[in-house]
């Protein structure tokens, strides 16, 4: 398997085990910790082991120079995005939640033209089309429970940030990658947005009641931290070193198909043919957004 295809499927992993976290979480907030607590669960756990991981691959250190850089990347991707995600997820719907961040896609496209000067697509662009109007018509065909929307509006906005976040991050961390191991890279990221984080939010922290959750919530907890953080951003780091930012923003449309097939196999969705529909048109528009360029596949031709 040549490197581009194990990173696609490095980035479809990513999304599998994302897709399952949206069950696996709701588990766990809020009755047994805070969604703030338990980012900082994952983000302090995570950094631990990525501290570990990194005593046993040999990899340069990082330049004091790039320190601050890390440190805004964190402040971007580990602390605004993901506390703006959970926040807003509180206030507003989880389908409204969903749809708004299968727009991460077209965001990133749009920071690549001015960021990356990345050329403009039509292929791209039907492939992000029709992704989202999939995302859309599967996100709003499930089932429709009653959830606590406080303030629908302000929880949109904190999503859309989350959104726009991320998709900054994804443009922003290329030099890095290709500059650092991966190890060296995410454990200080991780590092500075832990450090960043803490003061806001470890007071929740404080209240996480450990001595009344089930074997069950640990480990739903160890999943959220082993698989969908630790092995997530190794394998997304992998992915963005190998592929275009708008590639890898492209997967997060199948996230919606894994958390819906998720919820049939526990009973909480039903299958319909809206459904089936919307998955096959996912796949159309991942597919279209990850193929190479004509210039690139006519380059390899010719080197082979």
């Amino acid at each position: 398997m040549n490197r581009r295809n194990l990173a696609l499927l490095a980035v479809f992993s990513t999304a599998v085990f994302y897709g399952i976290t949206y069950s696996v979480a709701k588990d766990v907030m809020p009755k047994y910790a805070s969604p703030y607590a338990f980012v900082w669960v994952r983000v302090a756990v995570t950094t631990l082991l990525f501290w570990i991981t990194s005593f046993f691959v040999k990899a340069p250190g990082m330049e004091k120079k790039d320190y601050p850089y890390v440190a805004l990347l964190s402040l971007i991707a580990m602390v605004i995005s993901v506390l703006s995600f959970y926040k807003g997820l509180s206030l507003t719907t989880p389908i409204n939640g969903a749809v708004i961040m299968v727009t991460t896609p077209i965001i990133v496209f749009v920071f690549s033209l001015f960021i990356l000067k990345e050329k403009l697509q039509i292929k791209r662009v039907v492939g992000i089309i029709t992704g989202l109007l999939g995302a859309y018509f599967l996100t709003t065909a499930g089932k429709q429970t009653a959830v606590n929307a406080k303030n629908i509006p302000l929880g949109n906005m904190l999503v859309f940030v989350n959104a726009s976040g991320y998709a900054l991050y994804l443009i922003l961390v290329k030099k890095m990658i290709a500059k650092y191991h991966p190890i060296t890279f995410v454990k200080w990221l991780y590092t500075f947005g832990l450090i960043i984080m803490t003061p806001f939010v470890f007071d929740e922290v404080l209240e996480i009641a450990w001595q009344d959750m089930p074997l069950k919530i640990y480990l739903e907890i160890a999943y959220v931290i082993v698989f969908a953080t630790y092995c997530n951003f190794l394998f997304n780091l992998y992915g963005l070193k190998h592929l275009k930012p708008t590639t890898v923003s492209a997967f997060i449309y199948t996230q919606p198909v894994i958390a819906t097939a998720v919820a049939l196999f526990i009973g909480t969705d039903e299958l319909t043919w809206v459904k089936i529909i919307a998955t096959l048109a996912i796949f159309a528009g991942v597919y279209l957004v990850s193929l190479k360029p004509k210039q690139e596949m006519a380059k390899l031709t010719r080197n082979a």
